[in-house]
């Protein structure tokens, strides 16, 4: 059996065992979720769709990290792999390396990096769209592709492997660009779409801080980005 197989199976039953569903209550993080479906699978089949030296390859898992957190985003991110092999079909090999290195292991290394960044900038509004939502994902997703051309995964037809190398980098900040601009469009517009999103936290203000000091942050949201329970309820009632 292909080694990524057995790699995001343990990350899917890593996820399920932290029972994502959940962040489903209330209905707030519904649209992403369908939207996610709907757009991404195409966007993962997008070398399959047209040929060219260097494929266009756009993962978009750090975006889906910051609106869905990561028990949520793991399966959601299996479900658009499969798709993307049913819409443009490819060998099952395949499937499951994309899902590994477009979905499974960017949404991990954002959700760990992005703890790191929290741990040590702080909790401001800038640190999460610019570090979090910009910088973080250019850093994982090269750092993905970095590792999916060592195990083999080359990018495009030809290319040897400094070009897919320098190819990746550029790709990487491409997405980068994309999640970040859309996280500050949601924060403005629509906070409720991003469950790793908390008003109490990047919103504090200073006459408040001995207050909000004073109501403990679960450590849950640091390690797979789990609101608490008023939190996704308030975040469906701001619908």
């Amino acid at each position: 059996m292909h080694g990524s197989f057995y790699i995001v199976l343990i990350a899917l039953g890593i996820s399920l065992a932290l029972r994502p569903w959940r962040m489903l209550r209330g209905g707030a993080l519904l649209t992403p979720v369908l939207a996610t479906l709907v757009l991404l699978p195409w966007m993962w089949a997008l070398p399959r769709l047209h040929i060219a030296p260097v494929q266009l390859q756009w993962s978009g898992a750090c975006l889906v990290l910051l609106m869905l957190g990561w028990p949520l985003a793991i399966p959601v991110l299996c479900l658009v792999g499969v798709l993307s092999g049913w819409f443009v079909p490819q060998p099952w090999p395949d499937v499951f390396d994309s899902i590994l290195w477009l979905g499974v292991a960017p949404a991990t290394f954002a959700m760990l990096l992005g703890a790191l960044v929290r741990r040590l900038l702080g909790e401001h509004l800038f640190v999460y769209i610019l570090g979090r939502g910009f910088l973080t994902t250019v850093i994982c997703l090269f750092l993905s592709g970095a590792l999916a051309q060592w195990a083999g995964m080359r990018l495009g037809h030809g290319s040897d492997e400094f070009s897919s190398m320098v190819a990746r980098w550029l790709l990487a900040w491409g997405d980068g660009f994309f999640t970040g601009m859309w996280t500050a469009i949601f924060v403005a517009f629509k906070p409720s779409w991003l469950a790793t999103w908390s008003d109490r936290l990047y919103l504090r203000r200073p006459s408040l801080d001995a207050e909000a000091d004073d109501r403990p942050i679960p450590p849950a949201l640091d390690l797979v980005e789990l609101h608490e329970k008023d939190e996704v309820k308030g975040a469906s009632d701001r619908r």
